[in-house]
């Protein structure tokens, strides 16, 4: 299943894509509609993505009873209505999850990325995950949405990552249970700032640089995300996906998830020791080779 929150009219709404990413159904009218005909109570769950993850499974199997039943209905061929149903290409999709309670990312999860940047892959990049926060109600936008850049910006980079929407609480889980707590995976740009310096320095030491590196991470539209969530049970291992990023149409980065010095799950488990996760809460699991540090190129 593919969700997404789309807006019409200036309305924002839950939907369901189908498998061609041609039609998106509204989760709230076509639940409207089919507790009509099966004269059932409507479920209550699908107002916005948080409520329907704080739902847990049992909004999770409302949503796939609702699209299965409506997408049945509409017969091959469907086309949009305008109400219920309508075509992606005419509404705008929103960040899947619009309103995350936190968003956190992964630095050096891939050798290759790790090694571009100058360094050499040392015994302790694969010792400890370094996880690092970004501001959820300024950075996260729509897939589509403009990646502002401010006036303080010199070097506006690109990383491709695939992102993880926790689905359940988690606190204290080991990896092997991990996955139980994932309710889907969309794609997230960790947009980054490389020569972040609002002010002048006499000399910057380390932790100047450090700070610099990470301010960098956390400016305004830095974290677009989408198109959708594909829901976990269409991707039981997410260590065998395959991650591309184009820059107008230029393909920049190629890697397989495979290639993860911090799989999913340890990952999961490793943030679940430090802080509580919640329903909505996002997890960029780290870039792969080809950012435009490497070659001196950068995003206008």
């Amino acid at each position: 299943m593919r969700l997404a929150t789309f807006i019409v009219d200036r309305r924002e709404r839950l939907g369901v894509v189908d498998s061609e990413g041609r039609l998106v159904i509204d989760l709230v009218a076509a639940e409207k509609s089919a507790a009509r005909r099966e004269k059932r109570p409507v479920a209550t769950c699908f107002s916005d993505m948080l409520a329907l993850l704080e739902a847990g499974s049992r909004g999770m199997a409302a949503a796939r009873r609702t699209a299965r039943t409506t997408w049945k209905r509409l017969g091959m061929g469907a086309m949009a209505d305008g109400k219920m149903v309508f075509e992606v290409r005419r509404v705008k999709l929103a960040a899947p999850v619009p309103r995350p309670r936190k968003v956190f990312c992964l630095a050096g999860n891939y050798r290759d990325h790790i090694e571009e940047g100058g360094d050499k892959f040392q015994v302790q990049d694969a010792q400890t995950p370094r996880v690092f926060m970004k501001p959820p109600s300024t950075t996260v936008i729509g897939s589509n949405d403009a990646i502002r850049i401010p006036p303080v910006a010199r070097a506006i980079d690109w990383e491709g990552e695939l992102a993880v929407v926790i689905g359940r609480r988690a606190k204290g889980v080991t990896a092997r249970q991990a996955l139980r707590y994932v309710a889907g995976y969309p794609v997230m740009n960790d947009v980054s700032e490389r020569k972040l310096q609002i002010r002048k320095r006499t000399k910057s030491r380390p932790k100047d640089e450090w700070f610099d590196w990470l301010n960098g991470k956390w400016l305004d539209t830095f974290a677009p995300q989408g198109p959708w969530i594909v829901t976990a049970d269409e991707i039981r291992n997410p260590q065998t996906l395959e991650i591309t990023t184009r820059v107008n149409g230029k393909s920049k980065q190629h890697n397989s998830t495979a290639q993860m010095l911090y799989p999913v799950a340890e990952t999961i488990a490793y943030i679940a020791k430090i802080i509580t996760l919640e329903p909505g809460d996002l997890i960029s699991t780290g870039t792969v080779y080809g950012v435009g540090a490497a070659s001196g190129t950068f995003m206008k």
